[in-house]
């Protein structure tokens, strides 16, 4: 693995940041992008002793800003061995009749849209090269619904159908696709979902064990270090005390 190229979005917290530092610690360089540049800046500055890291400033949302971004990344970088789509985001949790348009709209655009204005930015220089391995960060959303999940549960259904179109589209190319789909991970996730209020993001993880951002970024690693002729096409992980979306044991 040492001195491949991976692009990860989302880079400043949660998920993203955790697989960035153990892919620097396996001498993976580095496009670390995301929407908060003192966070991207901070990053770079800790594991740039390591690799070499480029960060690329813009919200994934924008489709103009993601194209012009991914055209800018130097020549030095220019031949990306791994892509991990990780930036992803829920907004709100309603039923379907009380959710705001702006939040589906926000979900749509980022967990849909802008993964796949990323991957289409990205693909055709790892369809020219004939390898290249993608990871789509999902969720055990994406596979079962539950109450007042609705549009999020629809994003990430998607983010499913997108990784298996992917895979059969690419795999002639060279290019292996997966996807990692978690269950409860403690992150950002709640406060985002619950628009700043901390007692509400903090009780999801209340009362057992959640997974952390580096249980989902060693299983990233796994997936990628995988000799040539293995792919994980498709991997779903939770942590013990979590059943389903809505059967978890809390001790309390």
């Amino acid at each position: 693995m040492k001195d491949k190229i991976a692009l990860i979005t989302g880079a400043t917290s949660g998920i993203g940041e955790a697989t960035a530092k153990l892919f620097a610690n396996h001498g993976i360089h580095l496009i670390l992008c995301g929407r908060r540049e003192e966070r991207l800046e901070k990053l770079k500055q800790e594991l740039s002793s390591k690799v070499k890291v480029h960060t690329l400033k813009f919200d994934i949302r924008n489709k103009e800003h993601v194209f012009e971004a991914i055209k800018s990344i130097p020549s030095a970088f220019k031949k990306i061995d791994i892509l991990i789509n990780n930036a992803g985001n829920a907004h709100g949790l309603s039923p379907i009749d009380k959710g705001e348009i702006s939040d589906w709209e926000a979900m749509i655009d980022i967990n849909v849209k802008g993964l796949l204005y990323v991957s289409k930015a990205i693909v055709p220089t790892m369809v020219a090269q004939k390898s290249g391995h993608i990871i789509n960060i999902g969720s055990t959303a994406g596979k079962e619904v539950y109450p007042n999940g609705n549009v999020y549960c629809a994003s990430k259904h998607a983010v499913d159908a997108i990784n298996q179109g992917m895979r059969i589209d690419l795999h002639a190319h060279g290019i292996r696709v997966g996807a990692i789909n978690p269950g409860l991970v403690e992150t950002e996730f709640s406060q985002v979902r619950f628009k700043g209020d901390t007692e509400k993001a903090d009780a999801v993880y209340k009362g057992f064990s959640p997974l952390k951002p580096e249980d989902i970024a060693d299983i990233i690693y796994f997936t990628v270090s995988r000799p040539a002729h293995v792919n994980i096409a498709d991997l779903i992980v939770m942590p013990s005390d979590q059943a389903t979306s809505t059967i978890v044991n809390k001790n309390n």
